[in-house]
């Protein structure tokens, strides 16, 4: 078994370890100035060759809960 497994982590600590190593060298670091974090997160990760999940991603939370909305609504349509 020459194969290591694939080794998996939350992607959010990555952020907050970067975050926690700044701010002890004295800067202030921000994400999305003020707005929603999760795209600057997800360009810092892809910067460290990182991918990010869509895991805890609000967005695509958002996007699952519009389209089981839709098929709903489409559904008592034809019911």
């Amino acid at each position: 078994m020459d194969e290591q497994a694939e080794e998996t982590y939350n992607p959010w600590t990555v952020v907050d370890l970067v975050f926690r190593h700044l701010v002890d060298i004295g800067l202030h670091p921000t994400l999305g100035s003020g707005g929603p974090p999760g795209e600057p997160a997800a360009e810092l990760l892809r910067a460290l060759g990182i991918t990010p999940t869509a895991e805890g991603d609000v967005r695509v939370q958002h996007e699952k809960e519009s389209q089981l909305a839709e098929l709903r609504a489409a559904m008592m349509e034809d019911g």
